[in-house]
């Protein structure tokens, strides 16, 4: 009987092999590729908040962005993009003793940065397209509160829902690679990437892109008094809506990301579908 989708232990063999390939790229490649993924991201966020910001209902809003944000990261899976969150799933490798923890470390600080900067720099071109201007700056308003939303994010609240975000975000990525065919992978991605999103959990590279988008929108007089106007938004909240604030909250969160891609899904699966095998084959 013809098989449509890889095991499971597959799925992890091939996570291991695939690592391999990212341990050892040239830096400028990981540049190039974190980059790329940063803007992917950042652009799905960007159409996720234009499709919502005009609908009250919390649910409902965060449904439809759901539906939508998914998108970034079908992105990188398919053109092969860099992203920190998902390269947290590297644990497989080291633990199989393919990957060296110094490699993994080099990976993920590289991809780190260059995520941060495709992520910015699609928030900046974002402030210049006039995309915020939609509904007569009511867009460029939702920009600042959710931004405010995120920089002031407590610190525990930020790990633990960091670490459910990205338990979603690996699971959807090893999902993915089940999948043999472009459509299955779609929709491998697409369900928890929706079930995190709905669920409001917070991912570091999307906020690498929200923070800095709403900290740029804040700086024009008439969206941030729409947002006074139509969310609340106080002096105050604006004044704490700074990059030492945003950094806080972004660190917070991406070890919340670290701990739930490699210590919630990394090291179990690999204890499950690789351990045994790995003892067998290790030499005398």
């Amino acid at each position: 009987m013809e098989v449509y989708f890889n095991s499971p232990a597959e799925v992890v063999e091939a996570n291991i092999k695939g690592a391999q390939g990212k341990a050892s790229l040239p830096a400028w490649k990981m540049i190039l590729l974190g980059m790329l993924a940063g803007v992917f991201i950042a652009l799905g966020g960007a159409a996720s908040s234009t499709a919502v910001h005009g609908i009250a209902d919390v649910g409902l809003a965060r449904t439809v962005s759901g539906m939508i944000f998914p998108v970034g990261l079908m992105m990188v899976i398919l053109l092969g993009g860099e992203l920190f969150t998902g390269n947290c799933l590297m644990v497989m490798a080291v633990l199989d003793r393919r990957v060296t923890w110094g490699r993994l470390l080099r990976n993920l600080v590289i991809v780190y940065l260059s995520n941060l900067a495709g992520a910015v720099l699609t928030a900046l071109l974002l402030n210049l397209s006039g995309n915020l201007n939609y509904s007569g700056g009511l867009l460029g308003a939702y920009t600042i509160k959710t931004a405010a939303a995120k920089a002031g994010i407590a610190p525990l609240q930020g790990i633990a829902s960091g670490m459910l975000c990205n338990l979603l975000v690996c699971t959807a990525i090893l999902m993915a690679a089940a999948a043999r065919e472009t459509a299955g992978k779609i929709w491998a991605v697409f369900f928890p990437i929706a079930a995190f999103v709905i669920g409001g959990f917070e991912h570091c590279v999307a906020n690498m892109f929200y923070i800095p988008a709403g900290m740029l929108a804040s700086l024009n007089p008439e969206y941030a008094a729409r947002a006074q106007e139509a969310y609340g938004i106080t002096a105050e909240q604006l004044g704490a809506l700074n990059g030492w604030n945003g950094v806080c909250s972004i660190l917070f969160v991406t070890l919340g990301n670290v701990i739930g891609g490699m210590a919630l899904v990394g090291v179990p699966l690999f204890l499950v579908h690789r351990y045994n095998r790995s003892q067998a084959e290790m030499p005398l």
